[in-house]
């Protein structure tokens, strides 16, 4: 059975997929481009956390950040290795579209990894698969040639 609930994300029940995640970034492109929160930053004020859940256990995660436009970014999509291929992070995605667009968030934009970035394939074909189109960078950030910045409108 797959469940998603909001969670903390410095408990230790998400610890495994959060340092999972953390993982992953660090070795998917260069440091100067890794924009990748920690737990510590993802239980911030301004930021909602979820996992989601197969069996009772944590297998992924995905989070919102409030931003002062009225959009939201997405943070920390990821799905343990092994859960791969199972739609659990379109699942994921479409939760935070849903939880977003109930709360009056006029688009959700995230930065991902550019397409020169073969870590980033799969995360790329979802995002342009729901439907975000590419846009210059997003609040907080600035132009990177490794980074792709995308935005859906809600």
């Amino acid at each position: 059975m797959i469940e998603i609930r909001r969670v903390d994300p410095t408990s230790d029940a998400l610890r495994p997929v959060i340092t999972a995640h953390f993982a992953h970034s660090q070795t998917a492109g260069p440091a100067e481009s890794n924009h990748t929160m920690d737990a510590l930053a993802l239980a911030g004020p301004d930021v909602r956390v979820w996992a989601i859940y197969h069996d009772g256990q944590p297998v992924g995660c995905g989070a919102l950040k409030a931003l002062p436009d009225g959009t939201a970014e997405i943070k920390s999509v990821h799905i343990l290795t092994q859960m791969r291929g199972r739609g659990l992070a379109r699942q994921m995605m479409k939760h935070l579209a849903d939880q977003a667009r109930s709360e009056g968030v006029s688009a959700l934009v995230l930065e991902t990894g550019a397409a020169h970035l073969p870590e980033y394939d799969a995360a790329l074909k979802l995002y342009e698969g729901l439907g975000y189109a590419y846009c210059g960078p997003i609040i907080g950030y600035e132009e990177d040639p490794n980074s792709a910045f995308m935005r859906l409108a809600l």
